[in-house]
C-alpha cells in the first residue's frame, strides 16, 4: 500500500506507560474506503493505538499521517477540526445516562457543531431509522433499552455527522450472537452507505471475518501480521493462528497465576 494511497499511515508508533511499554514501534496504513480490523488478546495495546489515532492520548514517538497530514503533534485548534473527521462507537457504547436516546445520537451535532436542536433531532430520527430504531425510541433513557438497542443508539450516534473515518471498539463485546450479528451487518451497511473509511478491534473473530476488507494483528507492542481478511485462516504465520483457533499452546503466553 502506497502512502499517496492511503487515508491513515502510522510509521514507528510507539507508547510507554511509566516502565510498561504497549506500542513499540507500530506500522500500519488504511487506505481510503477501506475497512481494517486490528485483533490481538487482551491488554496487547489495540484500544491504545486507537487512541493514540484520534488523539485521546499523545504517542511517545513516531508518526500518525492523516490525508497526509501529520497529526501526532496537532495543537488544540488542528485536533478539533481533525475530530470532524471521526465518528466513534466505544465498547459498552458509553452513552449518556442522563441524556435521551435522541440527544445521545445528537450530541455531537449539539455541542460540537453548534447545530439547532429542532435540526440535530430530525438527524438523530433518521440515523437512529438506518440502525432499525423507530422514533419511538428516541425519548428513552438508556437504561431503558437492552445491551443490543443501546449499541445500535451508539452506532446511530457514530455514523450522525456523517464522518469520514469511523473507528469500532469492540462492537460486539457483551451481545449475544445473533444481536452480534445484527451488529456486524449494521456496520457494513452503514460503514459502505457512507463511503467511510473504518477501523475497528476486536478479539472476535466472527466479527473480524464480517466487517474487514484486512485484518492486522497486534502482539507485543507490533504489527505482526496483516493481510486480507479472506487470508486469516491460512495466514502461516504462528501467533495468528494460535489466536485464530483459540489454542493455548503457541507463542502466546498467558500468565496465570497459581490460587
Amino acid at each position: 500500500m502506497s502512502d499517496a494511497a492511503a487515508k491513515i499511515v502510522i510509521a514507528g508508533l510507539r507508547k510507554s506507560f511509566g516502565r510498561k511499554l504497549v506500542l513499540d514501534g507500530v506500522e500500519i496504513a488504511c487506505n481510503a474506503g477501506e475497512s481494517l480490523v486490528i485483533i490481538g488478546g487482551s491488554g496487547t495495546g489495540k484500544s491504545v493505538l486507537i487512541k493514540c489515532i484520534i488523539g485521546l492520548l499523545r504517542p511517545d514517538s513516531g508518526s500518525i499521517r492523516i490525508d497526509g497530514v501529520e497529526t501526532a503533534g496537532l495543537r488544540r485548534r488542528g485536533r478539533e477540526n481533525l475530530m470532524r473527521k471521526f465518528g466513534m462507537l466505544f465498547q459498552g457504547s458509553a452513552l449518556f445516562d442522563s441524556l435521551s436516546v435522541w440527544e445521545n445520537v445528537a450530541f455531537g451535532l449539539i455541542q460540537g457543531r453548534g447545530m439547532a436542536r429542532s435540526q440535530a433531532h430530525d438527524i438523530a430520527l433518521q440515523k437512529l431509522a438506518a440502525v432499525g430504531l423507530g422514533a419511538d425510541v428516541a425519548p428513552l433513557r438508556p437504561a431503558e433499552l437492552s445491551g443490543g438497542m443501546q449499541k445500535r443508539v451508539a452506532l446511530a450516534r457514530a455514523i450522525a455527522a456523517e464522518p469520514e473515518i469511523l473507528f469500532f471498539d469492540e462492537p460486539t463485546t457483551g451481545l449475544d450472537p445473533i444481536m452480534a450479528d445484527v451488529i456486524n451487518n449494521l456496520i457494513v451497511e452503514r460503514v459502505r452507505g457512507l463511503g467511510a473509511t473504518a477501523v475497528s478491534i476486536t478479539h472476535d473473530m466472527t466479527s473480524a471475518r464480517k466487517i474487514a476488507d484486512r485484518i492486522a494483528m497486534l502482539h507485543g507492542g507490533r504489527i505482526v501480521w496483516q493481510g486480507p481478511a479472506a487470508a486469516i485462516d491460512n495466514s502461516g504465520n504462528p501467533y495468528v493462528d494460535q489466536f485464530v483457533h483459540g489454542r493455548a499452546e503457541g507463542p502466546i503466553r498467558m500468565q496465570v497465576r497459581a490460587a
